[in-house]
């Protein structure tokens, strides 16, 4: 309860706070790719879908899956500082408000990581809201090992404390972590 408080307050403080800031990143984006945000359907809480909001890293017709998947020729120059600096991040802000996200949580998958939703069914991982980010966000692990990435998830979820949260927090800010790659 203390957690999704948090979420609320934080999330809708980063909104209110930021929104010049996305408007700029908003209007960039209308110039790179004409389509600045991105929505796609992707697995929550309970293995409930709900649609996920973030700004556009590639081209509008780039195929819908995992990131590690697609050539990193497909990510625009513009969404090569996004994903460096986990700005293309900041619309999920949205998802975290209406509760469908965690600031702190294992990141959502699509509906086609079948590895990765049944080791995460396995291992309990979807009692939690899915989130912006976690402990393997933080320490370089992302979706191309999907065992890893459940494991690190479940260990995380486990031992998730309020200093946890605020320690995932700091550590996305300060820029841990590689985020999501692409595929050389």
């Amino acid at each position: 309860m203390l957690i999704r408080a948090l979420d609320f307050l934080l999330s809708l403080l980063g909104l209110l706070a930021g929104l010049p800031f996305l408007l700029v990143l908003y209007l960039v984006g209308l110039f790179d790719t004409g389509k600045p945000l991105f929505f796609q359907q992707r697995v929550g809480r309970q293995q409930q879908p709900f649609i996920l909001v973030k700004f556009r890293t590639m081209p509008v017709n780039t195929e819908s899956v995992a990131s590690h998947l697609v050539g990193g020729s497909a990510v625009t120059s513009y969404g090569r500082f996004l994903r460096r600096t986990k700005l293309d991040e900041l619309p999920q802000l949205w998802n975290v408000l209406k509760g469908e996200m965690s600031l702190v949580g294992p990141r959502p998958c699509l509906f086609n990581q079948h590895e990765l939703i049944d080791a995460r069914a396995r291992l309990g991982v979807y009692v939690a809201r899915p989130g912006v980010t976690g402990l393997a966000q933080t320490t370089g692990i992302d979706m191309s090992t999907p065992e890893l990435l459940a494991q690190t998830d479940a260990k995380m979820l486990h031992g998730l404390t309020l200093g946890g949260y605020f320690r995932y927090l700091f550590r996305t800010l300060l820029g841990q972590g590689k985020g999501d790659g692409t595929f050389r």
